[in-house]
């Protein structure tokens, strides 16, 4: 008889705590970084596993959203609840769990602890950020704190290398003790107030901790010009136009070089190659379709670098709340600033980042508005029509007519994200109140460690998700207009003849009020997989070559100025973009709401295209 070797699988630790505590800095430093990205099974809630370092047996760290209380409202939060309470399909909960809390800002940190203890499970508590709360003169003492609460508390510095010796060592111990864990634990039920709740929390922080009565006047230095109502908004005015100049221009030397690098690797293959099928798929469908996506990233890269940065430095909760009052004029608040916000460099994780806003009703309408901030996939096109049919003049002395032009299709997208927004909350009727209620951390320099390895995590998520996506429609979109070939007789331009030229073609009746021609429709099936792509489509129908100066001459000749305007109106509001359909259908896991989503903003283009056309044909 042969026994079967039975493999025990790793203890599970997780990390709890609060928003802007320091989990994801804790989380990198006691993994190395070795991380695997995904989502829980069933929901669109990111988690983010990895092995632990330094540990007597194999162990995973597993951390959650961050939430005030197990009491939620926020999908993010309802995940956390779950997974701790053991409630995730194909999840299993976790062995120990680690409470991360801000030092600097006991008191808020330690009613979630109090929660969890209810539970049962091995905890862990840890002080991060123990260096920032010793700079401002607070003095935690640590073993009378661990007495009073019942659990072993250490103190950490998630961005030093040696910062979390104390809890790896804490980790290593309690291990042993998670091993007999119960199998079960108590569901939690909702007990005392949150006043009596604070209240035990100030008798049991009396004695152990000491800490000034005001924070830096720095810090309230600043505050006074940053929440300014005024001056406020102009420091928010001025960071955002410095972001934008950033994305769209300092990201054109990377957004070139990689441009440059595709087409020659496009080159070199194509001249390795015969002329013939396989040449075409490699270079005009995979190489293509490839560059396709990793054109966006420095955009990306750029944009969440600095969302990262004003995240980290405390910033971002401060000016949501500044906002709040304006955007509620609307039916949103300010926890929808940073979803917009990121929405202008891709709708993707714009749309995702809606996750942390706890109004279902917000939520939804937050989704539906995103695709109308200009995202960086329009940039392409806006420059090739405004370069070809508007004049580069000044006006008034100082502003360049084409600039404005610009500008204007920006505020287009953004006002009218704040009419819908107002029309679709009176729609609602919604009687529910969600204050914002956020935590206003200190102050601090943005951790170089932390700050790369968000980079390369959100810049792995954007290629895994859109670029795979992207890639496979390209690869699509080549065989439509590859097949079938033209006949040899053929007097006309091959693609007339192929599904793709079928396609502008079924589609030019629909689009002759806009004045459309079927080499414009063509070009709209690509703008699907990628908005950007629209532009190499219209130099493949119009069979022109040399660059953009070259295509731009060639479409003022063919087009005229108000049915070039009407292109622009409908790139501003069309949602050429299946990724981001996808998305919203991962999202709202609503196939109504998806239908709706993009039926609203094709009909929203179509009447805006159409207009456009008949008042430039009156006024011009």
């Amino acid at each position: 008889m042969t026994s079967a070797h039975v493999t025990t699988p790793p203890l599970r630790f997780a990390l709890v705590g609060n928003p802007n505590c320091g989990k994801t800095a804790l989380f990198n430093r006691l993994t190395g970084s070795r991380a695997k990205v995904a989502n829980y099974a069933g929901v669109t809630v990111e988690k983010r596993i990895g092995l632990l370092q330094q540990m007597d047996a194999p162990a995973e760290l597993i951390d959650l959203p961050g939430t005030y209380s197990l009491y939620v409202a926020s999908p993010d939060e309802q995940v956390a609840r779950r997974v701790i309470l053991g409630e995730m399909a194909d999840e299993a909960r976790p062995d120990v769990l680690v409470a991360v809390v801000d030092a600097t800002n006991l008191k808020l940190g330690l009613r979630l602890v109090l929660e969890l203890k209810v539970l049962g499970l091995p905890m862990i508590l840890a002080l991060n950020m123990a260096d920032a709360a010793e700079h401002r003169g607070i003095r935690i003492q640590v073993d009378e704190l661990s007495r009073r609460l019942g659990l072993p508390v250490v103190e950490t510095v998630a961005v030093r290398k040696h910062g979390v010796n104390a809890l790896q060592d804490a980790m290593r111990t309690i291990a042993k003790q998670a091993l007999q864990r119960a199998d079960t634990i108590p569901l939690p039920a909702r007990g005392e107030d949150v006043e009596a709740l604070y209240a035990r929390i100030d008798d049991m922080l009396a004695g152990c901790v000491s800490a000034p009565a005001n924070p830096p006047r720095w810090q309230e230095a600043l505050d006074t010009l940053i929440m300014h109502p005024v001056w406020g908004l102009l420091v928010l005015l001025t960071t955002l136009f410095l972001m934008f100049q950033a994305v769209f221009a300092w990201a054109s030397p990377l957004v070139d070089a990689i441009d440059t690098s595709v087409q020659w690797i496009g080159a070199q293959v194509g001249a390795l190659l015969p002329t013939g099928i396989l040449q075409d798929f490699l270079v005009n469908g995979l190489i293509a379709g490839t560059g396709s996506v990793l054109v966006f990233l420095p955009q990306i890269i750029i944009l969440f670098a600095f969302i990262l940065a004003l995240e980290d430095s405390g910033y971002l909760p401060r000016a949501a709340f500044l906002l709040d009052r304006l955007m509620r004029g609307v039916g949103l608040s300010g926890r929808s600033f940073i979803p917009l916000l990121s929405s202008f460099a891709c709708a993707v994780p714009g749309i995702m980042a809606t996750r942390s806003i706890a109004d279902p009703k917000e939520r939804l309408i937050t989704i539906m508005v995103a695709p109308l901030m200009t995202c960086s996939a329009r940039l392409p096109v806006y420059a090739l029509v405004i370069g070809a049919f508007i004049p580069h003049q000044t006006v008034w002395g100082v502003f360049n007519l084409q600039g404005i032009t610009l500008f204007a299709l920006y505020i287009a997208g953004i006002v009218s994200a704040a009419l819908i927004a107002w029309v679709m909350r009176k729609q609602q009727h919604a009687a529910d109140d969600f204050p914002l209620l956020l935590e206003l951390p200190s102050y601090r320099w943005p951790n170089a460690y932390h700050f790369l390895l968000g980079l390369k995590e959100r810049a792995w998520i954007f290629i895994r998700r859109v670029g795979t996506i992207i890639l496979a429609l390209s690869i699509l979109l080549w065989f439509l207009a590859t097949y079938p070939h033209a006949p040899l007789n053929a007097t006309a331009p091959a693609i007339e003849y192929s599904f793709a030229g079928m396609l502008g073609k079924l589609m030019q009746p629909l689009f002759g009020p806009l004045g459309f021609s079927w080499q414009m429709c063509i070009a709209l099936i690509p703008a699907m997989a990628a908005r950007e792509v629209a532009v190499s489509a219209l130099a493949t129908v119009y069979a022109v070559g040399g660059g953009e100066s070259a295509l731009g001459a060639s479409l003022a000749h063919a087009w005229g100025l108000p049915v070039a305007l009407a292109y622009l109106a409908w790139f501003v509001y069309a949602p050429q973009c299946l990724s981001t359909i996808a998305v919203v259908r991962r999202e709202t896991n609503s196939v109504n709401a998806t239908i709706a989503f993009t039926g609203y903003l094709f009909l929203l283009a179509y009447l805006a295209a159409c207009a456009t056309r008949y008042l430039a044909g009156v006024w011009l």
